[in-house]
């Protein structure tokens, strides 16, 4: 499946009503890695998010986030390689200014900049990373739909 066929997917629904759609890239050497060993562990989590595996969360472009959200996306979530890991030197740093830019341009559009998030997690990190996805569907959940969906 391609990654625009992955991001157009169906969101999973909840049979108590709402859940928020939630778009996760992950970086293929950590965090794609901390995401298999949270799948293998048979960590519980919420399963109302899709992952979109990059080589490195500096390929994530800003357009891909803007896209995911003007497609309905109630929240971004950007993981990669502990500062320092990056298996491609810099990759995270470049990352860490974008997303910083981002939220600002969010803010400026009138979005909620905690519907985008950053955060580094390894390849041994299976727990951190169930429990991001936790975190941060218990966020978005707080802030309800996307505004774009309610139009």
């Amino acid at each position: 499946m391609s990654n625009e066929a992955q991001a157009q997917a169906a969101p999973a629904t909840e049979a108590e009503g709402w859940a928020p759609n939630l778009l996760v890239f992950c970086c293929n050497w950590c965090s794609y890695a901390g995401a298999d060993l949270a799948g293998v562990s048979r960590l519980q989590m919420p399963t109302n998010f899709r992952v979109i595996r990059t080589m490195c969360s500096a390929r994530v472009d800003p357009e891909f986030v803007l896209r995911a959200f003007a497609k309905g996306a109630d929240g971004v979530l950007v993981l990669g390689c502990h500062p320092a890991d990056c298996h491609y030197i810099g990759g995270n740093y470049r990352t860490r200014r974008r997303i910083a830019l981002l939220r600002v341009l969010l803010e400026q559009y009138g979005f909620n900049p905690d519907r985008l998030k950053l955060e580094w997690v390894s390849a041994s990190e299976g727990m951190k990373f169930q429990q991001t996805i936790k975190e941060f569907d218990r966020v978005v959940r707080e802030m309800g739909p996307n505004p774009i969906n309610e139009e």
